[in-house]
């Protein structure tokens, strides 16, 4: 029988296992329009803790006791669809279970790049999609400018770098342990933070930007985004995509540097990547080229098999990820 993962409890603070339950259901049949799909690669990403919480956002949260969503890669195996035929490589937001019946509305069809399918849930999927045009779109960065990445050793933040010193900029990021940090620096990164070696953030980022910065990429908020603050240039552009490290704590962020917002007249903008779908074509078009070309690489950290799904998102907020973080089913 086919099997999901669902919320059994909401979570306090970090996630438990026993927050989890792990269901056999009867298999579904097929309703005209409808698709089966057999998940072959799932994706599990930090944006997912929000939606265990019962707090209104911009998507709804998970609904205790059924099966949760995410991002998966799958072969159609049975289909009522013209569109969609069997054998079919789609991509849709039925992840978290091995088996997906919805409608091929709800599924894209992979395009034929010449990459393996699990790429469409990293660098050439959401994380590659929200990256690319948060850099470039929702923060303006352009070629001589001085860019800042927290997080800068996972799937959004790698791809930040790497694209970022393709288009002409000068890159710091930020990552955990000299391992990763070591890895960011072979992506082209020009200087590296490891923010867990006891040095303040604040002065590091001084050291490493002793001119400021133009744009600053989080993926953490925090502290992070204070020391961002403390080293803005006049004008830079913050794109805010996430703040992990509070998606755990319930304890308020403490931003001293947050009054030169005025002064430096920094544009803060949080952003989500839904609005930019309707630009996959472009986004396909420019990141394959680079990747073909060899300015653009990717790190998978790979779980195998459905039980394993908690423990790749637990993951997530340990630093057990170095790229993207999947579940190979």
């Amino acid at each position: 029988m086919p099997r999901s993962w669902t919320l059994k409890s909401r979570p306090a603070g970090m996630p438990k296992m026993d927050d989890f339950a792990l269901l056999e259901t009867a298999s579904a049949s097929l309703g005209d329009g409808e698709v089966r799909v057999a998940n072959r690669w799932l994706s599990v990403d930090p944006y997912m803790r929000g939606r265990m919480n019962d707090t209104k956002s911009y998507v709804a949260p998970f609904a205790l006791g059924e099966p949760m969503q995410g991002g998966a890669i799958g072969e159609v195996v049975e289909s009522n669809a013209d569109s969609i035929k069997v054998g079919d490589m789609v991509q849709h937001m039925l992840g978290w279970r091995d088996e997906a019946v919805l409608p091929a509305a709800q599924v894209q069809k992979l395009p034929d790049l010449g990459v393996p399918v699990q790429q469409f849930l990293g660098m050439l999927g959401m994380p590659g999609m929200t990256a690319y045009w948060g850099l470039l779109d929702v923060a303006s960065a352009k070629p001589g400018e001085t860019v800042f990445v927290s997080a800068a050793a996972g799937a959004v933040g790698s791809t930040v770098v790497q694209v970022a010193k393709a288009k002409g900029m000068t890159v710091i990021g930020s990552a955990g342990g000299a391992e990763k940090c070591a890895w960011v620096k072979s992506l082209g990164a020009d200087h590296v933070i490891d923010y867990k070696d006891g040095t303040s953030l604040v002065k590091a980022l001084g050291a490493a930007a002793p001119d400021g910065i133009d744009v600053y990429f989080d993926n953490v908020g925090g502290s992070h985004l204070d020391a961002a603050l403390a080293h803005a240039r006049d004008g830079a552009r913050f794109a805010i995509c996430g703040m992990i490290e509070g998606y755990n704590s319930g304890t308020p962020t403490e931003l001293k540097y947050l009054m030169r917002v005025i002064a430096a007249r920094i544009r803060v903008q949080g952003f989500l990547v839904t609005p930019y779908f309707a630009r996959a074509t472009e986004f396909y078009e420019d990141m394959a080229a680079m990747v073909k070309s060899g300015a653009l690489t990717s790190q998978d950290t790979v779980h195998d098999g459905l039980d394993a799904t908690p423990d790749a998102f637990l993951g997530l907020f340990s630093g057990g990820n170095t790229g993207k973080m999947l579940v190979r089913l």
